[in-house]
């Protein structure tokens, strides 16, 4: 008979099989650039009044990117241009081309018509303001 100990890790270990076998990846590459393959990093954190978002998108253009705002989702949708001239043999690509799209459900409304957006060194940011509605607003107590 053979006794087995519970061990935090074991139990950690056995879970992270379970989920790792769902992916497609045959462990000669690392998994995370695979899973996350086309998707730019993005940063999204709020202050007082607004929310704001940082997404690396290199080599694109500010006419490349269509960001709108509907409700409490933030859909940007980036158009990257083919990276290599015509008449090349192409013996490696990791920087993923043509379209993208990524949806951000937001944790609050913002007030559309004043969202700000910039496109500096390969980082789009945006400013989106909370609307009134979604700012936090102090309620007085009457005695």
């Amino acid at each position: 008979m053979v006794l087995q100990t519970w061990h935090p890790f074991s139990q950690f270990h056995r879970e992270m099989d379970r989920l790792l076998s769902g992916f497609p990846w045959d462990g000669s590459a690392p998994l995370w650039p695979m899973a996350l393959r086309g998707q730019p990093a993005v940063n999204f954190w709020e202050s007082g009044d607004a929310f704001l978002f940082e997404m690396e998108v290199p080599g694109v253009n500010n006419d490349q990117i269509d960001v709108s705002v509907v409700g409490d989702e933030l859909t940007i949708k980036v158009e990257r241009p083919e990276a290599e001239p015509d008449g090349v043999t192409c013996h490696r690509r990791e920087r993923p081309v043509g379209s993208l799209a990524r949806v951000i459900h937001l944790p609050g409304e913002v007030d559309a018509g004043k969202v700000e957006a910039e496109l500096r060194n390969g980082v789009l940011t945006l400013r989106l303001p909370k609307s009134e509605a979604a700012k936090p607003r102090k309620i007085p107590v009457k005695t």
